[in-house]
């Protein structure tokens, strides 16, 4: 076999290296326009700020008539609710779709997965007429409850392909010393899943503390508004836009989702490499 050469290699990971650094620039940019003051920021594309302020950080986190401080705990509560009710809930559709027999399952099976093709929008106007009339608009509750109904279709499909890479040897033997089908789950099934269940925790808390479009249809109180609803009263409809404000409490609100990807990185990564995969 022909050695590598190190000049290849070289060249490769210098690719990849200014690959990288075109995807953080804006990212990095950002980061550094939150130290500057005033116009800088539209008269420089450096990375490295003139003069470090933190103004921009005291007027962000004061500037409204909440704390951007309260947005963020909007923001945790939601997304950990709907952590725990996804992995609750879609796990449980899951051990049923992949582990017990009912009639019907099929096609509630195939339902279930023609859900994913149904955009958003086509839903919005019914959902938005029932939360009004349970007179859930204006709480967090239609960004919630829904997620303890197993509503999620895609973590319910990841969790049945991981369930049936499990062998039901297993659920045998389980089941000839006693347990039901509610202990198999919870005893034997679980505590295997781990992986994808992190995924679905990892995955759930992503999209919730990004989300823009729920918060913003069915949160009309400041005191109720989460980090991404609060970043858009920043904004000046009129063009007076205190920008370097807004991209100090963005780099705030970036920050737990950077982190928790930081920390669960590799429970992620283990549990997309092993959905699917027959062991």
């Amino acid at each position: 076999m022909t050695p590598r050469s190190p000049w290849g290699s070289l060249a490769r990971h210098l690719l990849l290296a200014a690959a990288a650094f075109v995807m953080l620039y804006p990212l990095l940019w950002m980061l550094a326009s939150s130290f500057r003051e005033g116009q800088d920021i539209f008269t420089s594309i450096s990375l490295l700020p003139e003069r470090i302020s933190l103004d921009a950080y005291r007027r962000g986190w004061n500037g409204l008539e909440v704390t951007f401080g309260h947005f963020l705990t909007n923001s945790a509560v939601i997304a950990v609710l709907s952590v725990a009710g996804n992995t609750m809930s879609c796990s449980l559709a899951a051990y049923a779709f992949a582990r017990l027999r009912f009639r019907g399952r099929g096609i509630l099976f195939t339902l279930m997965l023609g859900t994913l093709m149904i955009p958003y929008h086509v839903t919005l106007i019914p959902q938005y007429v029932l939360f009004l009339n349970l007179g859930w608009v204006n709480t967090i509750l239609p960004l919630v409850v829904p997620k303890f109904l197993a509503a999620d279709a895609f973590f319910i499909f990841l969790l049945v392909q991981f369930f049936r890479s499990i062998p039901k040897e297993l659920d045998e033997a389980a089941m000839m010393d006693g347990c039901s089908p509610w202990r198999i789950y919870w005893k034997v099934l679980l505590p295997l899943s781990l992986p994808a269940l992190a995924t679905t925790a990892i995955l759930s808390f992503i999209w919730t503390w990004d989300d823009f479009f729920g918060p913003l249809i069915y949160l009309n109180d400041i005191t109720q508004y989460t980090a991404q609803i609060g970043l858009r009263a920043f904004v000046d409809s009129g063009g007076d836009s205190d920008w370097p404000a807004l991209f100090a409490m963005s780099v705030l609100g970036l920050l737990p989702v950077f982190l928790f990807f930081l920390f669960f990185q590799r429970l992620l990564i283990d549990g997309i490499a092993t959905t699917g995969i027959k062991r």
